[in-house]
């Protein structure tokens, strides 16, 4: 069965600012099929990577991460922004598509050679997922691929994460 996940993505113009459209995934979590669908469909795609531990960043890649590492069997690891972390973390700052910001991960979170899924909602500039790539390789870490809901075509993400292996579900 193949579900057209677009369906399940609201629209909302002007929103955190003006010119931004921003793409909301809540009425994707709230059907359950439409949900084990994304999930699964990523599981799918990370299957033969041999990964290790899922990293998602914050909120909406815990959203997605999540599942998928339950899935495989392997442990998830949060990124976040700075304050939100209790132990010793590293640090990665980057650029959006409206400012800039700090990302940081535990520094225990990833072992050396540890294979690495990277999942989040969204590939939009690139900035996030960027960050994130450079705080999973300070630990060693081996970004074995990349996982969206979403790419945000125009943005043209994908040139700062283009020699990484990724999966995008659906283009707007």
């Amino acid at each position: 069965m193949t579900i057209d996940l677009t369906q399940y993505i609201a629209t909302i113009p002007d929103y955190p600012q003006k010119g931004v459209i921003f793409r909301d995934i809540s009425p994707l979590m709230a059907d359950g099929n439409a949900y084990n669908y994304a999930a699964t469909e990523i599981v799918q795609y990370a299957r033969d990577k041999e990964i290790d531990m899922v990293v998602g960043p914050e909120a909406r890649g815990f959203i997605i991460g999540c599942p998928v590492a339950f899935a495989l069997g392997v442990g998830f690891a949060p990124v976040r922004k700075p304050g939100k972390l209790p132990r010793e973390v590293v640090t990665a700052d980057y650029e959006k598509e409206y400012g800039k910001d700090t990302l940081t991960l535990h520094a225990d979170a990833i072992k050396p050679g540890q294979r690495v899924l990277i999942v989040d909602d969204l590939l939009a500039t690139g900035g996030t997922m960027q960050a994130t790539v450079e705080l999973v390789e300070k630990l060693g870490g081996i970004v074995a691929g990349l996982a969206f809901l979403i790419e945000l075509d125009d943005l043209k993400g994908r040139e700062k994460i283009g020699h990484y292996d990724y999966k995008v579900l659906m283009h707007f």
